[in-house]
Protein backbone atom coordinates (compact mmCIF):
# COMPACT_ATOMS: atom_id res chain seq x y z
CA UNK A 1 0.00 0.00 0.00
CA UNK A 2 2.86 2.40 0.79
CA UNK A 3 4.35 1.83 -2.66
CA UNK A 4 0.98 2.63 -4.19
CA UNK A 5 0.82 5.95 -2.30
CA UNK A 6 4.33 6.95 -3.33
CA UNK A 7 3.60 5.96 -6.92
CA UNK A 8 0.42 8.07 -6.98
CA UNK A 9 2.31 11.07 -5.59
CA UNK A 10 5.03 10.52 -8.19
CA UNK A 11 2.47 10.45 -11.00
CA UNK A 12 0.85 13.60 -9.64
CA UNK A 13 4.29 15.23 -9.60
CA UNK A 14 4.88 14.27 -13.21
CA UNK A 15 1.55 15.79 -14.20
CA UNK A 16 2.35 18.91 -12.18
CA UNK A 17 5.73 19.35 -13.85
CA UNK A 18 4.61 18.52 -17.39
CA UNK A 19 5.03 20.96 -20.24
CA UNK A 20 1.26 21.25 -20.69
CA UNK A 21 1.31 24.81 -19.37
CA UNK A 22 3.02 27.53 -21.40
CA UNK A 23 6.43 28.53 -20.06
CA UNK A 24 6.48 31.43 -17.64
CA UNK A 25 8.36 34.39 -19.18
CA UNK A 26 9.99 35.02 -15.78
CA UNK A 27 11.62 31.58 -16.05
CA UNK A 28 13.75 32.73 -18.99
CA UNK A 29 16.19 34.27 -16.51
CA UNK A 30 16.33 31.04 -14.46
CA UNK A 31 17.99 28.27 -16.48
CA UNK A 32 17.68 25.72 -13.66
CA UNK A 33 14.61 25.26 -11.48
CA UNK A 34 14.47 22.75 -8.63
CA UNK A 35 11.10 21.55 -7.27
CA UNK A 36 10.89 19.19 -4.30
CA UNK A 37 7.80 17.39 -3.01
CA UNK A 38 7.43 15.58 0.32
CA UNK A 39 5.50 12.37 -0.41
CA UNK A 40 4.84 11.69 3.29
CA UNK A 41 2.99 14.94 3.88
CA UNK A 42 1.81 15.37 0.28
CA UNK A 43 3.15 18.91 0.09
CA UNK A 44 6.14 20.93 -1.13
CA UNK A 45 9.35 20.39 0.84
CA UNK A 46 10.56 23.74 2.22
CA UNK A 47 14.07 24.50 3.50
CA UNK A 48 15.82 21.58 1.83
CA UNK A 49 19.52 22.46 1.46
CA UNK A 50 20.58 22.23 -2.20
CA UNK A 51 24.11 22.40 -3.60
CA UNK A 52 25.02 22.84 -7.26
CA UNK A 53 28.36 21.52 -8.49
CA UNK A 54 30.05 21.58 -11.91
CA UNK A 55 32.47 18.85 -12.94
CA UNK A 56 36.02 20.14 -13.47
CA UNK A 57 38.37 18.91 -16.19
CA UNK A 58 40.10 16.60 -13.69
CA UNK A 59 36.79 14.94 -12.70
CA UNK A 60 36.47 16.70 -9.35
CA UNK A 61 33.35 18.68 -8.40
CA UNK A 62 33.49 22.47 -8.02
CA UNK A 63 30.80 23.92 -5.73
CA UNK A 64 29.00 26.72 -7.59
CA UNK A 65 26.25 27.59 -5.15
CA UNK A 66 24.39 26.45 -2.05
CA UNK A 67 20.85 27.52 -1.07
CA UNK A 68 17.60 26.17 0.41
CA UNK A 69 14.23 25.58 -1.19
CA UNK A 70 11.58 28.18 -0.46
CA UNK A 71 8.23 27.54 1.30
CA UNK A 72 6.79 26.31 -2.02
CA UNK A 73 9.54 23.68 -2.34
CA UNK A 74 11.13 25.53 -5.28
CA UNK A 75 14.51 27.03 -5.92
CA UNK A 76 14.95 29.20 -9.00
CA UNK A 77 18.05 31.28 -8.26
CA UNK A 78 20.70 28.59 -7.92
CA UNK A 79 22.54 29.76 -11.05
CA UNK A 80 22.36 32.34 -13.82
CA UNK A 81 22.29 32.01 -17.59
CA UNK A 82 25.88 33.28 -17.74
CA UNK A 83 27.13 30.72 -15.18
CA UNK A 84 25.16 27.76 -16.57
CA UNK A 85 27.47 26.85 -19.46
CA UNK A 86 27.88 23.52 -21.22
CA UNK A 87 29.09 20.86 -18.83
CA UNK A 88 28.24 18.13 -16.36
CA UNK A 89 26.47 19.25 -13.21
CA UNK A 90 25.51 17.65 -9.92
CA UNK A 91 22.62 18.75 -7.73
CA UNK A 92 22.90 17.49 -4.16
CA UNK A 93 19.72 17.54 -2.07
CA UNK A 94 20.40 17.27 1.67
CA UNK A 95 17.48 14.96 2.39
CA UNK A 96 18.79 13.81 5.79
CA UNK A 97 18.61 17.24 7.38
CA UNK A 98 15.10 17.74 6.00
CA UNK A 99 13.75 14.48 7.46
CA UNK A 100 15.59 14.88 10.75
CA UNK A 101 13.95 18.30 11.25
CA UNK A 102 10.63 16.45 10.95
CA UNK A 103 11.69 13.90 13.57
CA UNK A 104 12.35 11.04 11.15
CA UNK A 105 15.47 8.93 10.69
CA UNK A 106 16.02 8.67 6.92
CA UNK A 107 17.90 6.02 4.99
CA UNK A 108 19.61 8.44 2.55
CA UNK A 109 21.96 11.22 3.56
CA UNK A 110 21.39 13.03 0.29
CA UNK A 111 19.97 12.58 -3.19
CA UNK A 112 22.18 13.44 -6.14
CA UNK A 113 21.13 14.26 -9.69
CA UNK A 114 24.01 14.28 -12.19
CA UNK A 115 23.32 15.49 -15.73
CA UNK A 116 24.91 17.06 -18.79
CA UNK A 117 23.57 20.52 -19.60
CA UNK A 118 23.49 22.60 -22.75
CA UNK A 119 25.47 20.15 -24.89
CA UNK A 120 23.02 20.66 -27.79
CA UNK A 121 22.37 24.37 -27.30
CA UNK A 122 21.21 26.48 -24.38
CA UNK A 123 18.19 24.95 -22.60
CA UNK A 124 16.06 25.48 -19.48
CA UNK A 125 15.95 22.63 -16.95
CA UNK A 126 13.22 21.92 -14.37
CA UNK A 127 14.28 19.11 -12.08
CA UNK A 128 11.71 17.65 -9.72
CA UNK A 129 12.31 15.32 -6.80
CA UNK A 130 9.70 13.39 -4.82
CA UNK A 131 11.10 12.48 -1.39
CA UNK A 132 10.28 9.98 1.31
CA UNK A 133 12.54 8.92 4.21
CA UNK A 134 13.51 5.68 2.43
CA UNK A 135 13.29 6.55 -1.25
CA UNK A 136 13.36 9.34 -3.76
CA UNK A 137 12.51 9.77 -7.39
CA UNK A 138 13.57 12.46 -9.83
CA UNK A 139 12.39 13.63 -13.20
CA UNK A 140 13.36 16.48 -15.48
CA UNK A 141 11.64 18.69 -18.00
CA UNK A 142 14.15 20.06 -20.49
CA UNK A 143 13.23 22.77 -22.99
CA UNK A 144 14.10 22.77 -26.64
CA UNK A 145 17.25 24.81 -27.35
CA UNK A 146 16.62 28.54 -26.97
CA UNK A 147 18.62 31.57 -28.02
Amino acid sequence: MAFHSVFVVFLAGLAFFSEAAPPDPADSEHPLIIKILDSVRGSPAPNVPVKLYKEAADGSWELLNSKQTHDNGELRDLTTKEQFVTGTYKIELDTASYWKRLGLNPFHRHADVVFTANDAGYRHYSIAAVLSPFSYSTTAVVSEPVE
